[in-house]
C-alpha cells in the first residue's frame, strides 16, 4: 500500500512538472489518466503491478 501511494505522488510530481515545463496538454494528461485507470482492469496489471515492485526493490538496494 505504502509503495503504491508514494508511486502515485511521485508520478503525479512528473505529470505536474511536464505539465508546467514541458508543455504537457491537460486533454494528454487525461487520456494518460483514463489509459491507467483501465490498464488497472486488466489481466496485464498484477505483472505491471510486479514490475514496478521490482523496481522499487532494485532501487531500494541502490547505496550511495
Amino acid at each position: 500500500m505504502v509503495l503504491s501511494i508514494s508511486g502515485v505522488i511521485l508520478l503525479g510530481v512528473i505529470v505536474f512538472l511536464f505539465f508546467r515545463k514541458d508543455g504537457l496538454k491537460l486533454s494528454h494528461a487525461v487520456v494518460c489518466s483514463l489509459f491507467g485507470f483501465y490498464l488497472a482492469g486488466t489481466a496485464v496489471a498484477p505483472s505491471i503491478q510486479a514490475g514496478g515492485a521490482s523496481l522499487a526493490n532494485l532501487l531500494g538496494g541502490i547505496s550511495l
